[in-house]
């Protein structure tokens, strides 16, 4: 199922962005560690060229850290003028690393006068705002649980030499790959009303029964199927959301679901690998080329239809 949810805010924002990205010398893309390559912008890799960009996984205390750290190979490895690393907000000298990082990707010893600017961006949700305060020392960007929270681009003062430009969290009009668009409603890049929150769950469940089902088991302390839709069910009986006439209220089920997954109950998950990407990039593109081609089609028999009225 592909997503189209593109707010107002982050069309004028994505206009701001490529205003203001002559003028920046870094930026950093915050990146959900659960999950770096749907959580990516493709409109920032259009737009950003050769700019040098620090990928920043956020909330690694929620994800596997294994994982994590193939991710950080993978992308460390992927392009030479960008860096990756990875941060959690409950770890604070992970956070030390951030300034770090992008103070190295500048040349620092030049005649300049007026300071560096850093453009920090990233979808909803991902942690932005937080890693913003961070960085600060003081509480300066509004954080929330809910998604597209900040709605304006903003200029905050790091040093005599540095300065931070946040910008709106920023999806892009369409997210193609469906894989991708479950993920984003699963740690709340998008917002709940945006899907059926019983689809997201069990699209969740039935990863994690293939992937961490001991991890799973040991949170309901209980024995579970691996299928997504017989493991929500279960779960409900479980922790009790029951509707009428004795049946699980899925809907229910779903939402404590995806509330333990978000708070990192379940366990440090990831929900996707570097090979998985290359896939479902793959699997993108050729349904792209059919969706080009029945377009195409189309075309041509209108134009027959229209040849033998005539």
């Amino acid at each position: 199922m592909a997503i189209q949810w593109f707010p107002g805010h982050m069309h004028k924002a994505r206009k701001e962005m490529s205003q203001v990205l002559p003028e920046t010398d870094v930026i950093i893309e915050v990146l959900d560690a659960r999950i770096p390559y749907s959580s990516q912008n493709p409109m920032l890799a259009q737009i950003r060229g050769n700019k040098p960009c620090l990928k920043v996984l956020t909330k690694s205390d929620l994800a596997d850290p294994e994982s994590t750290q193939v991710w950080l190979n993978d992308l460390n490895n992927s392009d030479h003028s960008q860096k990756a690393i990875a941060i959690s907000s409950q770890d604070a000298a992970s956070i030390k690393t951030v300034p770090q990082a992008f103070r190295s990707m500048v040349n620092l010893n030049t005649n300049r006068v007026k300071p560096f600017c850093v453009m920090i961006v990233g979808i909803p949700n991902v942690g932005k705002s937080t890693l913003i305060n961070l960085l600060a020392g003081k509480t300066i960007a509004k954080t929330g649980n809910e998604p597209a929270v900040t709605k304006r681009q903003q200029h905050i003062t790091l040093s005599d030499h540095w300065i931070l430009r946040d910008t709106p969290g920023v999806l892009w009009p369409n997210v193609e790959n469906p894989d991708s668009g479950f993920r984003l409603a699963a740690t709340g890049a998008i917002r709940d009303t945006a899907m059926d929150s019983a689809e997201v769950a069990c699209y969740l469940l039935d990863y994690l029964g293939q992937t961490y089902h001991p991890l799973i088991e040991k949170r309901f302390n209980t024995e579970l199927p691996t299928e997504g839709v017989e493991m929500l069910e279960q779960i409900g009986k479980l922790r009790g959301c029951i509707g009428g006439g004795q049946l699980v209220d899925f809907d229910r089920a779903a939402r404590l679901v995806l509330t333990e997954f978000r708070s990192g109950l379940l366990g440090q998950l990831t929900l996707e690998t570097p090979s998985m990407r290359d896939t479902e990039l793959e699997q993108v593109v050729i349904a792209s080329q059919k969706r080009a081609a029945e377009k195409e089609n189309k075309a041509k028999r209108r134009k027959a239809a229209r040849n033998k009225r005539t």
